[in-house]
């Protein structure tokens, strides 16, 4: 594919203009994340019809063109496994590619594989192979070689063809609706920070209320430092730390320090952030504290989700759907929980065609007994 590198505004600018009643265009970036919280955008890439426009952001001085075309509803962005493209957007613009055509999304909703990779689907739907020799290249220094800028082309070239095919075949099959949906809710849930980190930490379910409370501060804590000090998050405290430390409910620097493995730099230059955290879930009143999460499940739960994840199946067959693209595992625990009468925050993905085809009968099922 023949490609073209901008390297200045007035190239970006005459780019998105000249492209501006476009019906879709390909989308990707390459980042770097190696010491950072955020990632880094190094390289964007564009395709409009059959040329590739590689854009470096280190060039521009103004996103606003871009800005437009990626708030533009009638121009259809088309990615591939956008999740990571989508937090590069986020940090970057602060604004997201819509409407979302995500080619591995709309592989798995088409029952043509799930989770393929770029590579996999274009040799799966054109019978070529695809180089993958600049995967680990340093995308960040300049200026960006004659190879780097060949496989940061290939990486959109086939976007939009492998687009025209699945939009055919999900418009076939009466899916164009919920490959869209889908893309509203990974742009939904793009960015870096988790406000609910707390959630995710391994072995959080044995804390107690007051406990879980501070595990709660200590993570938007860690989150916020993260975040403006640019660093990964075990940079700061690694979630094992956070645990003890919540577990430990430590009320001064003694008891903080009696912990145990926190780092002695950490000790000084945070013990008191820490310390304060903490301070506030203690003072919380039992009314305000978080409802213990739930142990994991028992064996009795673990034949039911086993029921599940069978009646998942056969949904997926008669939806000729990828049974993964349905639900994940967490979804049907959390399933399994609201039968049982516990609270349950419902996903952004329980919603449209999900809601009616999956959810809702599993409900039902659930709820008569039936699994």
């Amino acid at each position: 594919m023949d490609w073209t590198l901008i390297a200045t505004q007035d190239a970006f600018e005459a780019l998105l203009l000249e492209h501006r009643g476009a019906p879709a265009v390909a989308v990707d970036t390459e980042f770097m994340r190696r010491n950072t919280f955020y990632p880094q955008v190094a390289l964007l890439q564009l395709c409009f019809a059959d040329h590739a426009w590689l854009v470096d952001p280190l060039a521009l001085e103004d996103t606003a063109p871009l800005l437009d075309l990626f708030e533009d509803p009638s121009i259809t962005k088309v990615l591939h496994s956008a999740s990571e493209d989508l937090e590069v957007f986020d940090h970057w613009l602060g604004a997201l590619p819509r409407p979302l055509f995500d080619t591995q999304r709309a592989a798995g909703l088409l029952d043509k594989g799930f989770g393929l990779g770029y590579r996999g689907l274009v040799e799966q739907a054109f019978a070529v192979t695809l180089d993958k020799g600049e995967t680990r290249s340093d995308w960040l220094r300049r200026p960006l070689s004659e190879a780097q800028c060949r496989y940061a082309a290939l990486d959109v070239a086939y976007l939009l063809p492998l687009y025209e095919r699945l939009r055919g075949d999900a418009e076939a099959a009466g899916k164009l609706s919920w490959i869209l949906e889908e893309g509203e809710v990974a742009c939904a849930g793009a960015g870096s920070r988790n406000p609910a980190y707390h959630l995710r930490v391994k072995s959080a379910w044995k804390l107690q209320p007051r406990q879980l409370a501070a595990l709660e501060r200590l993570c938007a804590w860690r989150e916020e430092e993260a975040a403006s000090r640019d660093k990964p998050r075990s940079w700061i405290l690694d979630d094992r730390l956070c645990l003890a430390i919540a577990g430990a409910m430590p009320a001064n620097p003694d008891a903080l320090a009696a912990v145990g493995e926190i780092p002695p730099a950490i000790l000084r230059r945070c013990g008191a952030a820490l310390l304060d955290a903490i301070a506030e879930a203690r003072s919380l009143p039992e009314s305000a504290l978080p409802v213990p999460l739930p142990a994991p499940l028992d064996g009795e739960e673990r034949k039911r989700l086993k029921a599940l994840k069978a009646r998942v199946r056969t949904i997926a067959e008669a939806a000729t759907v990828a049974p993964e693209m349905l639900l994940a595992g967490r979804d049907l625990e959390l399933l399994l929980r609201e039968a049982r009468g516990l609270p349950i925050s419902e996903p952004a993905s329980w919603q449209g065609w999900r809601r009616t085809r999956v959810i809702e009968p599993l409900r039902s099922a659930l709820a008569e007994g039936a699994l």
